[in-house]
């Protein structure tokens, strides 16, 4: 047999050779095989019968010779009209392609098209990849910073939208050369840059749900605490130009993914998010130093009056982005110029819930479709006016803002305001008591505190479990947990209830919610969850699945090592009562009579927040697993250490 082996293996060598010899220059250029012609052409020429619009793929180049992916959908028949662009990571070809079809209303995807609007408005529509991203060149940066101390190059996300939007008005023939910028979400951030650096052609932006600071309270952290259920997001976003990295789950509850990790550095450690450049810098600064607050989108446009009139729009039940447009508007109201040119739009809404059909909100109904209003009473005149040549009259408020509980649209001059004529809200301590009850009266006496041990072993679900992923696919319900029943939670034992008596009279809030919690702890670090709770009846007529609901109305955690500064975190004191401030996310919401006011305290929100080991550690990313330690928590009612929510309630109107 071996014998064998080896003359097979030189009769291949010699075969070998014979076919490499060289041969006659004729038999060189003979096929070896008969051709057969590809049934795919070179170039394929997609049909044009019947459609509505024009689809045009083009590349436009950037000042730096980058060139950006760019989709541009012409109505046909079109003349003279404004341009809709929004500027985008998430696939320019994918949001103009929802369903192959010759009308352009069916190509639109939902997110960040307010269809109805953008084809009954007779818009062109233009959506571009950001650079770095899907068909665009150039370099990925997640919300790429301005030019300056944190990004040397001269180019940043208001010049690309810029040199976008020169090109479109000098090449596009059917526009009347006024553009309007809008997008949601990380597309809102997009849409609020190129307020920094205007081209003369841009006449209106609308950042709805935009991300703007994302350690103080949008995508990344809550005051300190950081959002570990986004690192699939993260990874996805960045590990890859097309996004085709996927996150890989080893759990259906991801509860116990992330509680087994340990600590979210460890999890990224097992997923190689090393890799990832924008991680390593989220690991790096857990505190809210220079690389946060110097490209915090309120805090730059604070600095220059509005070029354009803007129109922000906010969620009232924001589980992405809760902070930012409520941030961008105090910014910009400081400055008494933007009057006339800056506007609000509060809305009942889950992130970007105004673009879709909007009647409810988990087991919430508004008794009637709050997005279309949006979209056709507040977004199409206001666009008309600014885009359309005629500039149609416009009658839109100041700030348009719905009231939740009573279920109606308010028009407003101004925000926080909480009747037509701008009575101001007024700060009314609400006091945690005795024998878990809230009233507006301080403690007289008491016992001084309540008390519950945090275990870092058991940590507070964020919502009832199993806990599912970030999400949009329909058998996910991430867009409404901030409208979760919390009776799940409120009869813990490591989570603290305090509750008003029945309303006998409709109380108004509108503004942001003060916490200010005296508390203390045995450990050296603590969190700190605070949430202002709608309780209905025992029973509601016609909604009986509402009997007893513990509605959300604000909710919000904070860091307790950041207790002194946002920037330099420090070890908290033990057994010491100290205060903890921290502002709730913007309430427009009546307490009806019957219904109860609810408070509830806890130190975990888990897995959307990563748990706090509550010893103090540098870093928390880093924590190792004996950190992480039992701490018995104090809440103090008592006469000089009182605890309390300071509402912002509105008296009745003259």
């Amino acid at each position: 047999m071996a014998l064998s082996v080896r003359w097979l293996s030189a009769s291949a060598v010699l075969l070998s050779v014979a076919l490499l010899a060289p041969r006659h220059a004729s038999a060189q250029s003979a096929p070896l095989y008969p051709n057969y012609p590809s049934e795919t052409p070179a170039v394929f020429q997609p049909p044009t019968y019947g459609m509505d619009y024009e689809r045009r793929v083009v590349m436009i180049p950037m000042r730096d010779g980058v060139k950006l992916h760019t989709v541009i959908l012409v109505p046909k028949g079109a003349k003279h009209e404004g341009i809709l662009l929004t500027r985008t990571p998430y696939s320019a070809d994918v949001l103009t392609a929802n369903t192959p079809s010759v009308h352009l209303g069916t190509s639109l995807y939902g997110y960040d098209n307010a269809t109805e609007t953008i084809v009954e408005g007779g818009y062109i529509r233009v959506v571009q990849d950001i650079r770095g991203k899907y068909g665009s060149e150039g370099d990925y940066v997640m919300n790429r910073p301005f030019h300056g101390p944190l990004n040397p190059t001269p180019v940043d996300e208001s010049t690309d939208t810029y040199d976008t939007i020169d090109w479109l008005i000098k090449h596009v023939p059917e526009t009347n050369g006024k553009v309007g910028v809008l997008g949601i979400s990380y597309d809102g951030f997009l849409s609020l840059t190129p307020l920094v650096h205007p081209h003369p052609a841009l006449k209106v932006v609308v950042p709805m749900n935009p991300m703007v600071d994302g350690w103080r309270g949008d995508d990344w952290f809550h005051n300190g605490a950081f959002r570990q259920q986004n690192m699939p997001y993260i990874y996805e976003q960045t590990a890859t130009r097309g996004n085709e990295a996927h996150w890989l789950s080893s759990n259906f509850d991801d509860y116990d993914m992330y509680m087994r990790a340990g600590s979210a550095g460890e999890l990224g450690k097992q997923r190689n998010m090393d890799q990832i450049g924008f991680w390593k810098k989220v690991t790096e600064h857990p505190a809210y130093d220079s690389f946060w607050s110097d490209q915090a989108m309120d805090r730059i446009l604070a600095e220059r009056p509005l070029p354009v009139p803007t129109m922000l729009v906010s969620s009232l039940w924001d589980q992405e982005d809760i902070y930012g447009a409520m941030a961008v508007y105090k910014a910009l109201k400081a400055r008494p110029e933007n009057d006339g040119k800056l506007f609000l739009v509060i809305g009942p809404w889950h992130h970007g819930q105004e673009i879709e059909e909007a009647s409810s909100l988990g087991a919430i109904k508004f008794h009637s479709d709050t997005g279309l209003y949006f979209r056709e009473q507040i977004l199409a005149p206001f666009l008309a006016h600014y885009l359309k040549d005629d500039a149609p009259a416009m009658n839109v408020s100041p700030v348009t803002a719905f009231v939740t509980g009573e279920d109606k649209w308010e028009r407003l001059k101004t925000w926080p305001s909480g009747c037509q004529d701008g009575c101001t809200p007024k700060a009314t301590p609400l006091y945690l008591e005795t024998r878990s009850e809230l009233a507006f009266t301080p403690p007289a006496n008491g016992n001084g505190f309540d008390e519950y041990v945090s275990d870092p072993a058991k940590p507070v679900p964020f919502r009832t479990r199993p806990n599912q992923p970030v999400g949009y696919t329909p058998n996910l319900s991430w867009v409404r947990w901030l409208v979760d029943d919390q009776r799940e939670f409120s009869g813990r034992p490591d989570v603290l209830s305090y509750t008003t008596e029945p309303l006998t009279a409709p109380l108004k809030i509108s503004g942001e919610p003060i916490a200010n919690l005296i508390a203390s702890t045995t450990g050296t670090d603590a969190d700190w969850v605070v949430k202002l709770i709608d309780v209905y009846p025992d029973e509601v007529a016609g909604q009986p699945e509402l009997g007893g609901y513990q509605l959300p109305v604000a909710m919000d955690i904070f860091r307790g090592r950041y207790r002194e500064s946002l920037s330099s975190p420090q070890a908290i004191t033990p057994n010491t009562p100290l205060l903890y401030k921290f502002a709730l996310p913007t309430a427009n919401h009546v307490f009806l009579p019957g219904h109860r006011i609810m408070v509830q305290v806890q130190s975990s929100w888990f897995p959307l927040y990563d748990r706090n080991p509550q010893t103090f550690v540098p870093n928390i990313f880093f924590a190792r697993p004996g950190d992480y330690q039992k701490a018995t928590e104090r809440i103090y009612h008592a006469p000089g250490e009182a605890s309390f929510i300071d509402l912002p309630v509105v008296t009745a109107e003259p």
